[in-house]
């Protein structure tokens, strides 16, 4: 298919779920995926299970510089359309849940190469072309053009004419042209499953503006004391509130060799910035002050850890001792000034870590910012240079762990789709 009416860069979630929706539409659609496999990180979601939607998706649950972008998109193709799609395919799968109950975050039962088979089949049936290991080395439109900054050798690559209208593409698999281009590169998280900045390239070329990029739903890390203290208690899990200026999130807290992990550190990094210190509740539900008078008075003899038993991993407990209580460590209840126990108290309540970093887009499961939403329609994701789209993760909408993120490829891909 050399000349389709249109060309989507990215065979991940957004890509092909437009590609499926404008070839149904008739569209001659051709995707173009550096991988040799496409919907890598549909693959590695989720523990392989892949959490492909969740039952509670909100506009507020998304970060973006306009809030209110996201709405005419996730309205238009839901999640309960998607699950629709799954169903259909007679794909089991279940909800997951959290410390705090049922969390709206669907799984597939088996495995996640489920989701992506069923997309791949969808395309099939609808006539798309997926060509894999095929790499755009340069885009040409009568307005704008693009090279890959180094070809074979470290030699920048020679641009190509331009069509009289419309886009062409020189790739590894020869050259493509079409009246329609929809960029669905995905973002520089995870590197290894095919994650480059090409759309970001792309959008600056055509006069877009970009928001600031940075890793999201990321690990964090420590220096000093407090990274010593992590890889000590590497592995220890324990739910906790983690909350800056910005958010709040309760959910499991996981200790690692290079800092802090789990649902409400990854949450809570996407409203993080380098120098901030964030407050970290380990007694998510109680009023720790309360409780540890009242351990006082019933348990005189107890020692504090023996108590806190009852509220944090034993290995957690005997950190926490040192850094906060070391000088009554064998002292009983009883010997305690009800002031300390407040410090204490305190101290369980709102510790306050400042993060050296986080893990990077290495780890990170998303691309903060992007593309910016006022250079796209939101009703359509074309932007100012008729017949160009940008979908997924490269715009500027980030959702919360827990399967937003995949909506928002659905749904941002359905739109597209049914405009190009």
């Amino acid at each position: 298919m050399q000349n389709p009416d249109v060309i989507v860069i990215g065979a991940g979630a957004a890509g092909l779920m437009c590609a499926i929706i404008a070839a149904r539409r008739g569209r001659r659609v051709l995707v173009l995926e550096r991988s040799n496999k496409a919907g890598k990180k549909i693959l590695m979601s989720g523990g392989g299970r892949c959490n492909f939607t969740n039952l509670h998706i909100t506009p507020d649950r998304y970060v973006s510089g306009n809030p209110h972008f996201c709405k005419s998109a996730l309205s238009r193709y839901t999640q309960w359309d998607f699950i629709t799609m799954v169903e259909k395919h007679r794909i089991d799968f279940f909800e997951k849940e959290t410390v705090s109950g049922l969390s709206g975050q669907l799984f597939c039962r088996q495995s996640a190469k489920l989701i992506v088979a069923m997309l791949m089949d969808e395309c099939r049936t609808a006539g798309v072309e997926v060509r894999l290991n095929c790499e755009v080395e340069a885009v040409a439109h009568p307005t704008a053009a693009w090279t890959i900054k180094k070809g074979p050798g470290g030699k920048p690559m020679m641009p190509i004419n331009p069509p009289e209208d419309g886009f062409r593409l020189k790739t590894s698999q020869g050259v493509f042209t079409s009246a329609k281009l929809v960029v669905a590169a995905g973002g520089l998280s995870v590197p290894s499953l095919g994650g480059s900045g090409i759309g970001y390239e792309l959008a600056e070329c055509f006069g877009l503006r970009l928001r600031p990029r940075s890793a999201g739903l990321v690990p964090m890390t420590f220096t000093g004391v407090m990274h010593e203290v992590c890889k000590r208690l590497s592995g220890i899990s324990t739910e906790a509130v983690l909350s800056n200026e910005r958010e709040t999130f309760r959910e499991d807290l996981l200790f690692t060799h290079r800092g802090l992990s789990g649902p409400a550190v990854l949450q809570i990094s996407s409203y993080w910035q380098p120098g901030e210190t964030i407050a970290v509740n380990l007694s998510p539900g109680q009023q720790a002050e309360k409780l540890l008078l009242s351990w006082k008075q019933l348990h005189p003899r107890a020692l504090l850890r023996t108590q806190l038993d009852q509220l944090l991993p034993r290995k957690l407990t005997l950190e926490l001792e040192n850094l906060w209580w070391p000088e009554w460590k064998e002292t009983p209840l009883a010997a305690w000034p009800d002031q300390r126990l407040g410090s204490v108290a305190q101290n369980l309540e709102s510790w306050q870590l400042k993060p050296a970093s986080t893990e990077g887009y290495r780890t990170a499961e998303v691309t903060l910012g992007g593309v910016d939403t006022r250079d796209l329609s939101s009703k359509t994701m074309q932007s100012k240079t008729d017949g160009l789209f940008f979908i997924g993760e490269v715009v500027d909408v980030t959702g919360h762990l827990g399967g937003f993120n995949f909506q928002w490829a659905w749904s941002s891909g359905f739109v597209a789709g049914n405009a190009v």
